[in-house]
């Protein structure tokens, strides 16, 4: 396999296009972040990096909270157009027909619609260029009680998740495996007696 060499860029896919919810108390908006993920376990950790001249930028900045949505495919199209629209002239929550929910342990509401919600609060703004990292820790996680098995397990894959590569959208599709399928020693067959 040939490869071609670019100078080096931001190409990592595929990303969430996650919706992520903030308040100034008065009023709730609605961005739409792809650089967001997972940065610690213990605490829960995770991050969302925003550019500076965008509307939710300081709204975050003072606050000190947010929640990250995560975005079904049924919902891309209310994603793009929160990554579109400036906050400062649209309610996303009525153009996008979004219903705002009361989270547990933050002031800014979450996406009723959204099937997983990460409640967050910044503990640190790191400038990185042309975003800023807000890393934060996870306080409280919302989860749609359709995605729980009668056990109370997680099935992630019932979310019909979205995802974004490249500048295109993309529904996520087949398992594949599941962690650590690759080291599972596959069991021997017994022998035949005669």
């Amino acid at each position: 396999m040939s490869k071609r060499r670019w100078r080096g860029g931001a190409l990592t896919a595929p990303v969430p296009p996650a919706m992520v919810t903030c308040s100034d108390g008065e009023r709730d908006n609605i961005i739409t972040i792809a650089w967001t993920g997972i940065v610690n376990t213990v605490p829960p950790k995770t991050y969302i990096s925003v550019r500076p001249e965008r509307y939710s930028y300081d709204i975050i900045k003072k606050s000190g909270e947010f929640v990250v949505n995560l975005t079904p495919a049924a919902l891309v199209r209310a994603a793009d157009f929160c990554g579109m629209y400036t906050g400062a002239k649209v309610d996303k929550f009525a153009r996008c027909g979004l219903t705002r929910e009361q989270a547990s342990e933050v002031a800014c509401p979450l996406i009723a619609e959204s099937p997983l919600c990460l409640e967050c609060r910044v503990t640190d703004v790191i400038s990185l260029g042309s975003h800023d990292m807000f890393l934060a820790d996870i306080v409280a996680v919302d989860v749609d009680e359709a995605l729980l098995d009668e056990k109370g397990a997680l099935h992630v894959e019932r979310a019909g998740l979205a995802a974004y590569a490249h500048g295109e959208y993309y529904a996520l599709g087949q398992r594949l495996g599941k962690f650590g399928f690759s080291a599972v020693k596959k069991k021997k067959k017994p022998k035949n007696k005669k």
